[in-house]
C-alpha cells in the first residue's frame, strides 16, 4: 500500500522559511516523479514543484522559482520542499504526490498517489 505522509507545515511570517517533508512508502519510487501541489481556499489545486527520483532533475512553477527548492533523500525515501521568502499568497494546503511511469506522464500531470496534505499559513 502506497503511503505519502507530509509534515512540516505551520504558521510563519512573510519573508520567513519552512521546510516540508514527504515520507514515501509502500513500493519502489525509483522511476517516479515526485511532486508538490498546493490548494488555497476557494482556488483550484496548482502545481508547485517536482523532482525525478532517479537523476534528480527538477521543475518549478514560475510563481515559486528562485524561492522554493525541491530535493530527495533516497536513503530516507523522503522528498523535501524548502520554502524561502514566503509570501501571503503561498498560504495553502500543500500536498505531496507520486507519478509513476506511464504514457503521457508529464511534470505536472498524471500523479496517481497523494498525501493528506499539510497546512502552510503565511501572515503578512
Amino acid at each position: 500500500q502506497v503511503r505519502l505522509v507530509e509534515s512540516g507545515g505551520g504558521l510563519v511570517q512573510a519573508g520567513g522559511s519552512l521546510r516540508l517533508s514527504c515520507a514515501a512508502s509502500g513500493r519502489t519510487f525509483n522511476n517516479d516523479i515526485m511532486g508538490w501541489f498546493r490548494q488555497a481556499p476557494g482556488k483550484e489545486r496548482e502545481f508547485v514543484a517536482a523532482i525525478k527520483w532517479s537523476g534528480g532533475g527538477t521543475y518549478y512553477a514560475d510563481s515559486v522559482k528562485g524561492r522554493f527548492t525541491i530535493s530527495r533523500d533516497s536513503a530516507e525515501n523522503t522528498v523535501h520542499l524548502q520554502m524561502n521568502s514566503l509570501k501571503a499568497e503561498d498560504t495553502a494546503v500543500y500536498y505531496c504526490a507520486a507519478n509513476k511511469p506511464a504514457p503521457g506522464r508529464t511534470w505536472t500531470w498524471g500523479y496517481d498517489y497523494w498525501g493528506q496534505g499539510t497546512q502552510v499559513t503565511v501572515s503578512s
